[in-house]
């Protein structure tokens, strides 16, 4: 049997004992209104990627969380360049966390969302043709599915030269998904700060230096800042932080 690190609440205070999965989940939570929660893994000096991939921050602690969170949402959200990059495979959980999305009125599993303005996606990558639920792909007006993409995915077109994100989540919520879990890419986490849809962010901060080379969580065109209130820090004994912000 794998040894968990534990995980403890530093702030707000008082600090607890290692938190089990069924006080995680009441940390973070589903909340009684749509929201889009972000989630990232970064280094101290800000690297969204180690050795180009972001499993190279993520250790045992942060993948329970990474778990609980897509166990809380109705759909995850990606960015077609991440989906191919990181080799995503079908969205499925562990039977006790199907168990819990039932007893909590939800589907067996969440909806794969992905954002690809070109669609320039193979409809035989397993997150698309095995996927347990039928995936969304939110795309342009004008693009053109390559053969076989829309035997796996339903297209969502909104938008004529880029996706209208905006839109696209309106109608994401329209099918009843209103809980929605984003994991990049920084470019898409960008977009959606620009357009002011994020709700929350959840980040992991690995406790090592990665050195120049690598680019940040986020990317685009510079915006407005905007204020996020720090909600909770988890910590691990080995160092790693796990912060929570979200709007009131």
């Amino acid at each position: 049997m794998s040894v968990r690190t534990p995980i403890h609440r530093a702030w707000p205070g008082p600090a607890t004992g290692p938190l089990d999965d069924a006080a995680l989940t009441a940390l973070y939570g589903r909340g009684d209104r749509p929201r889009l929660r972000v989630n990232f893994v970064t280094s101290i000096d800000g690297a969204v990627a180690l050795d180009d991939y972001s499993a190279g921050l993520s250790g045992e602690p942060d993948k329970r969380v990474f778990g609980l969170l897509r166990m809380l949402c109705d759909a995850l959200v990606v960015a077609a360049g991440t989906l191919r990059h990181e080799g995503y495979r079908a969205v499925r959980l562990d039977e006790t966390r199907r168990a819990w999305r039932r007893a909590n009125g939800l589907a067996a599993y969440p909806t794969l969302v992905v954002v690809s303005g070109s669609l320039r996606l193979d409809p035989a990558q397993a997150a698309l043709a095995d996927a347990p639920v039928r995936p969304v792909v939110l795309t342009t007006d004008d693009a053109t599915a390559p053969a076989g993409l829309t035997d796996v995915a339903d297209l969502v077109r909104c938008g004529t030269d880029r996706v209208d994100l905006a839109a696209g989540l309106a109608e994401l919520r329209r099918r009843g998904l209103d809980h929605l879990l984003c994991e990049g890419g920084p470019h898409l986490f960008g977009a959606l700060t620009a357009a002011d849809l994020v709700d929350e962010v959840c980040l992991t901060v690995a406790p090592l230096l990665a050195g120049p080379g690598a680019g940040r969580i986020t990317a685009g065109p510079a915006g407005p800042a905007r204020d996020l209130p720090l909600r909770h820090v988890l910590a691990t004994d080995d160092g790693v932080l796990m912060l929570r912000h979200a709007r009131d």
